[in-house]
């Protein structure tokens, strides 16, 4: 078993053994347990008391964070000609069509976000096996499907995000940076977690919120009770 570096003892020493904390004390926490030469992400991870092999137990949602994500996010607008100047306008960084869709086809997805029309759904189907991997793949339920195409660039770039409970019945998404206040961290998850509350599915009996944790990258996890999640 490998040894403990002097900042990975410094770091454990400042967690609790066996402790749950509350998100406000968690949101601090994590912060001073970062030890990353960069500016980290900050993730949330939540177990639901769900079967997500059930369809009528799948959560699947979005979410806008108050603060943002703190992280640039790449948007590419696949649109035809009439809604480009509107895609470009509320800040997608690349637009196009057939020539976007070509280097996909080739192996390209060097992008965080698509955002299409309900019209061009029809040519990114034989994609699917490219993007749906990598999360790419636009939907309907997470509004990255729309007729609004400004509207859901200006959303992406704003802090919204989409999640997805997976096989294990986790929900993990990234809440903000290491060098984000505790008080926009703690608000960030919290809307988060009141989202994934509110979309309980009536099939999921017993207890919901399992548990959650919150981590930078490369740290352990912090214990968050979810009864302090107001």
């Amino acid at each position: 078993m490998a040894k403990l570096t002097r900042k990975q003892k410094e770091t454990a020493a400042l967690i609790e053994r066996n402790k749950v904390y509350t998100l406000e004390e968690a949101s601090g926490l994590v912060k001073e347990i970062s030890r990353t030469k960069f500016d980290a992400s900050v993730d949330v991870a939540v177990r639901l008391g769900v079967d997500p092999r059930k369809a009528n137990q799948m959560v699947r949602g979005v979410v806008t964070l108050p603060h943002g994500t703190g992280k640039t996010v790449r948007v590419l607008a696949l649109v035809t000609a009439d809604k480009e100047a509107e895609a470009r306008e509320a800040g997608a960084d690349m637009v196009g069509l057939d020539d976007y869709l070509e280097k996909i086809k080739n192996g390209w997805t060097d992008v965080d976000v698509i955002i299409t029309l309900p019209s061009v759904m029809g040519k990114l189907g034989p994609l699917g096996r490219i993007l749906g991997p990598r999360g790419l793949m636009p939907n309907p339920k997470t509004g990255t499907v729309t007729m609004d195409v400004g509207k859901a660039v200006a959303e992406v770039k704003a802090g919204k995000i989409d999640f997805k409970v997976d096989k294990y019945g986790i929900v993990h998404a990234s809440v903000g940076k290491v060098s984000f206040e505790p008080a926009k961290l703690r608000e960030n998850a919290e809307e988060l977690i009141k989202t994934l509350v509110r979309l309980k599915p009536v099939a999921a009996k017993g207890q919901y919120i399992k548990s959650i944790y919150l981590s930078s990258t490369m740290s352990r996890g912090i214990a968050v009770d979810s009864k302090s999640v107001a």
